[in-house]
């Protein structure tokens, strides 16, 4: 990283008495906090000369390790220019921290676009709430959106990408209806040969850091040594997100509430669908296909494009659900702005 963009944390200030920071040349105002994770949190800011918002991510670094692996997920960001699928990342800078108390080193900071509708998760759980099932055909466009965005990490060059952590919570909507994927922290290389059983060990332990349970492979949860983990780990999570779609919540999700094995539910391989819901047959045999437990019979992702293209057009033909439900958009509003 260019030394230009190490920045003492003491060159931020207020405006107002509102804390204001700065970040490659460009100063933002911190409205409020939008959210947080276990690694980072998130401030929606204001750009004090277009008055622009903005989401600012925060990591946390209590090592050069975690430096390291800030710094990458700035570097998948950079990747993908202009992908329409894949959140962009408009600036980031690394902050030296001294606060011994918290065991931090320096602050990583993300601009990223601000989508005022929230996360796929946000309308899944409103729609929960009322039984508001998803057209079919809006299913199939929003998959085929986050789709693309998979196929643009994995087929990238000269080294490929897995997200590793594809979930409705990392799925904004734009006011277009466009999905876009999120949160590339977690993001691992195409494949990872698994030679020893220390290198099993090592790649079960960062799953569980960094894979969210409800949407993780089952090669992940048991790894085993002399095998090769490949892209496909994202593919169970299509499938895992393609089934919250349609029912509101993962397969496993509710196992995971109930403080159950997901491990063991995910390795038995049993999937079951709710009675009475208005989905055809060819979008759970789509459900069942991403999600088999052997990873070898999962579909590569130019195959789930196809399969998606082809339920599309086979959608397209037929009557799902009344208009006025297709097309239901729920906006998040922050209360604040």
């Amino acid at each position: 990283m260019d030394i230009s963009h190490v920045i003492n944390i003491l060159r931020m200030g207020c405006i107002c008495g509102k804390e204001t920071i700065r970040v490659d040349g460009r100063q933002f105002q911190i409205k409020t906090r939008l959210g947080e994770g276990g690694f980072s949190y998130i401030d929606l800011v204001e750009d004090v000369r277009t008055h622009r918002l903005y989401a600012l991510k925060r990591i946390n670094c209590h090592s050069q390790e975690d430096e390291c692996i800030a710094q990458r997920e700035v570097e998948v960001h950079r990747a993908f220019p202009g992908h329409d699928n894949i959140l962009q990342c408009e600036e980031s800078a690394l902050y030296l921290v001294r606060n011994p108390a918290k065991s931090l080193i320096s602050e990583m900071l993300l601009v990223l676009p601000y989508y005022r509708r929230g996360t796929l998760a946000d309308e899944l759980l409103m729609r929960g709430k009322s039984r508001d099932y998803m057209g079919e055909d809006r299913i199939l466009r929003l998959l085929r959106g986050i789709c693309e965005a998979v196929k643009a990490m994995h087929h990238h060059r000269p080294a490929g990408f897995t997200h590793r952590d594809i979930k409705a919570a990392n799925v904004l909507l734009s006011d277009d209806d466009i999905p876009i994927l999120m949160d590339l922290g977690s993001a691992g290389p195409l494949q990872v040969e698994v030679k020893t059983a220390s290198d099993a060990l090592q790649l079960q332990d960062e799953a569980a850091e960094r894979c969210s349970m409800p949407y993780r492979a089952p090669e992940l949860f048991h790894v085993e040594k002399q095998t090769i983990i490949d892209e496909r780990i994202d593919v169970w999570s299509l499938g895992c997100l393609l089934y919250a779609m349609a029912f509101f919540k993962s397969p496993y999700e509710e196992v995971y509430e109930k403080g159950g094995s997901i491990a063991l539910a995910v390795v038995a391989g049993k999937i079951s669908f709710p009675e009475d819901h208005p989905y055809s047959q060819g979008l759970l045999d789509l459900i069942q296909d991403l999600m088999r437990v052997n990873p070898t019979e999962r579909p590569f992702i130019d195959n789930v494009l196809q399969q998606v293209d082809a339920l599309q057009s086979v959608t397209q033909q037929t009557t799902q659900l009344p208009q006025s439900t297709d097309d239901l958009s729920v906006e998040i509003v922050d209360p604040l702005l």
